[in-house]
């Protein structure tokens, strides 16, 4: 593949934490570079007087017009579908691709197979759960893909691998038509992100590129029917199976939980009658309900690539979670204050919020469309109170209005720094000895802070006040 580009006039769409790598590894290849980047400013000016110190073309402020003779995109995996440069380029019979499919591409003879994983929520922790797990097996992998690390490196590095933990979002899946995992999950699905894929089917489809021609397994998630309807519709190698994960006991095929052990019923001799214990419900950090299903679809990952069970095990034991995914800050006064400020749509807020029986739960910020009467409704019986900050609280208190009349709210109409002190005060005078005040917005942050890593550790900030 490397010397088919050789001489190729490519234009890279966008610059980033994809379009420089992507843009190096072609010059590197021989091929005629031009960048194309919408924007302008100050890092887009430092990136693109790096590339051009290399020799690369690069146009700021132009990212819709199609350069003379372009043979191929490669484009950063959030460029919509609908840009004039893409409509420019089927005009034209351009192709374009993503830096996934460009990765999968520049393979060599002997590559290390991908184990991928989407989803709507949970990639990236699973993908880390993943790669610990390969890790206790004595194998060499990285966690790597839509989680900081990218694909392109991990191809065209020195470094060998044996296998690697992908994790891919639907933008990376729209641009990788001939992406071929070994195995691959689909953790579940829910309405995000519809702005670019245009519908929900649309989504839901890139989503399912994960399955296409899988070689052994595509796991599903048995409480989620959409993730096993989109292994029905997948084109997979003879032989693929179809492998379910379940918080309750397992089906033959399945991965499930019975009596506190992660047990698999999938990957054993007999699985009519046999199952194997993985791990304990306590080896999984924190032993929260969804993070239980990420464990669950990890192992089955492992599983599918041969891992043994106490591999499974001693993997889960020495996986420590990112920060701000249902983190526990501190105990205050007999109150226990978590941080799961990653929860920026409602499918990962619903799943926060059913870890946990009593919940003052704080929530708010930018709802990208979203609706919460179905989050409200599932979660009413465990709040003790609500405590609202961001731009668009209100749709949440409207929802409240409806289907949580008693729960007490406080409106909180600031966006200044304080807020989020002022926001965990208001909780903590909510909270009674044995509850939860719990950081789950169910938002985007961007209204208030520079993202929710930022959010979070302004909660955890506030909290540690609170313990002073």
């Amino acid at each position: 593949m490397s010397s088919e580009l050789q001489g190729k006039h490519v234009t890279v769409a966008g610059l980033g934490v994809s379009g420089v790598p992507a843009a190096k590894v072609l010059h590197g290849l021989g091929a005629r570079v031009t960048v194309v980047n919408d924007g302008a400013d100050e890092r887009a000016r430092a990136q693109a007087a790096e590339l051009e110190a290399l020799g690369i073309t690069v146009r700021l402020g132009d990212g819709d017009s199609l350069p003379e003779g372009t043979d191929l995109i490669v484009t950063a995996p959030g460029w919509k579908p609908t840009k004039p440069l893409f409509t420019a380029a089927e005009a034209a019979g351009v192709p374009v691709w993503g830096d996934v499919e460009l990765a999968w591409r520049l393979r060599g003879e002997n590559a290390a197979p991908w184990l991928a994983v989407t989803g709507t929520n949970g990639k990236t922790t699973t993908v880390q759960m993943l790669a610990s797990i390969l890790k206790a097996a004595g194998l060499r992998t990285a966690a790597v893909g839509n989680i900081g690390v990218s694909l392109l490196d991990a191809v065209t590095g020195e470094q060998e691998y044996d296998v690697l933990a992908v994790e891919l979002s639907s933008y990376q899946l729209h641009w990788a038509p001939s992406l071929r995992a070994h195995s691959a999950a689909v953790l579940n699905l829910a309405p995000d992100h519809l702005d670019w894929h245009g519908s929900m089917e649309a989504y839901a489809a890139d989503k399912g590129r994960v399955y296409e021609g899988n070689r052994i397994a595509c796991v599903y998630n048995a409480a989620d029917p959409a993730t096993e309807d989109l292994v029905r519709e997948a084109d997979v190698e003879e032989g693929c199976r179809a492998i379910g994960f379940t918080l309750g006991a397992p089906a033959p095929s399945q991965l499930g939980v019975v009596d506190g052990i992660l047990v698999d019923r999938a990957f054993v001799e007999n699985r009519q009658k046999n199952a194997q214990e993985l791990a304990e419900v306590t080896d999984v950090n924190p032993p929260a309900p969804h993070n239980i299903a990420n464990a669950l679809a990890a192992a089955a990952l492992a599983r599918a690539y041969g891992v043994p069970p106490a591999a499974v095990r001693d993997g889960l034991r020495a996986f420590t979670p990112d920060a701000h995914r249902i983190a526990h800050v501190a105990d205050v006064d007999g109150v226990a204050y978590v941080d799961d400020s990653k929860a920026t749509n409602t499918h990962a807020a619903e799943a926060s919020l059913a870890a946990y029986e009593s919940i003052v739960w704080i929530a708010g910020g930018l709802a990208k469309g979203a609706t919460f009467d179905e989050l409200v409704t599932g979660a009413a019986k465990r709040l003790r109170g609500v405590v609202l900050i961001g731009a668009d609280r209100a749709l949440i208190r409207e929802a409240l209005a409806r289907h949580a009349p008693e729960v007490p709210v406080v409106d909180l109409d600031r966006t200044d720094t304080g807020a989020m002190l002022a926001a965990v005060q208001e909780a903590r005078r909510l909270a009674r000895p044995g509850d939860t005040v719990l950081l789950a917005p169910a938002c985007a942050s961007m209204d208030m802070f520079a993202n929710y890593n930022k959010r979070g550790d302004a909660f955890a900030q506030a909290v540690r006040e609170l313990g002073a």
